[in-house]
């Protein structure tokens, strides 16, 4: 087997802090170490990866191209140690934290209303959530759960379905005509909100009812749902979302449906961990809880 070259984190540390500050002196205090420590280490670092990572002149010092392409390498490398190092933190026999992976608009409309319910069973468990559109690989990105959109299929995962969710339009009520909307013809001439995230929703909607609109395309765009929902609520136009994310807003009269048609969901909200992780107590307490609250009422309002 061949023999790893294993540089020290110390000497990673030194050679990023001296980057940082382009300065022996600065990167001594920055790490409470000499400065002749510093240079050691730095030398040290040099004489392992065989390369010059700095410049030293009168004028100061600067990264070589070695140094340059290194030190991305290098921070790389310190964040994910910090970062593993944190996840393991959380890993106690008292405490345990949970991490989870939500698409941003399920997350604040559906998942954060319910969550206190969560906390308050299960206190000992700290929660950490994190907003991304695309689904999460679970075990490359350090996450326990995942809460996504889809066809139910992460690579190495159990994936439980939630519930579909089916696609309506709706707007505030004051931008619709005094006697409603007569036709998708008329509909098609009010703004239409656009989710960059689904960029093909409005032409999928038509489509269903066998209308094809002069452009599915046009109108404000935002980056997800949630957005969209608010510039909804604000009259800037008709978003079309699932229906799940206005419910509260419909039921409070700030929304409403303008056109009957609800679009039948192509795919459903799952809940998923990793396979090897599906005996660990925070995991399958988390997943028996999201499965009831997917068949429970909604928290009131």
């Amino acid at each position: 087997m061949q023999k790893r070259i294993m540089p020290s984190m110390m000497a990673l540390q030194c050679f990023e802090a001296v980057a940082r500050h382009m300065s022996f002196t600065l990167a001594a205090q920055d790490l409470f170490l000499t400065q002749s420590a510093i240079s050691k280490q730095i030398a040290q670092l040099e004489a392992t990866v065989c390369q010059t990572l700095f410049h030293r002149s009168a004028r100061g010092l600067s990264l070589t191209p070695a140094g340059r392409m290194y030190l991305g390498e290098v921070r790389s490398i310190l964040n994910q140690v910090d970062a593993s190092a944190r996840y393991v933190m959380g890993y106690g026999e008292a405490d345990e934290t949970l991490t989870i992976a939500v698409q941003p608009t399920f997350g604040i409309t559906w998942l954060v209303p319910r969550l206190r319910l969560f906390l308050q069973a299960y206190p000992h468990i700290q929660v950490v959530t994190k907003g991304d559109a695309r689904p999460f690989d679970l075990m490359q990105s350090r996450i326990d759960i995942s809460l996504f959109y889809g066809e139910g299929s992460l690579p190495g995962a159990d994936c439980h379905r939630l519930f579909e969710a089916d696609v309506a339009v709706v707007c505030a009520p004051d931008i619709l005509p005094a006697d409603g909307l007569a036709s998708l013809a008329e509909l098609e001439q009010l703004p239409m909100i656009q989710c960059s995230f689904r960029p093909e929703i409005w032409r999928d909607w038509f489509a269903c009812q066998g209308f094809v609109p002069a452009d599915a395309y046009r109108g404000p765009r935002f980056d997800t749902f949630s957005m969209c929902l608010q510039a909804a609520q604000e009259g800037i136009g008709l978003a079309i979302m699932p229906r799940m994310f206005a419910e509260q807003a419909l039921a409070q009269g700030r929304l409403v449906q303008p056109w009957p048609f609800v679009q039948p969901s192509d795919g459903a909200y799952y809940v998923a961990h990793a396979s090897p992780c599906a005996a660990l107590p925070k995991i399958r307490h988390f997943v028996d809880w999201v499965l009831a609250q997917a068949h429970a009422s909604p928290p009131s309002a």
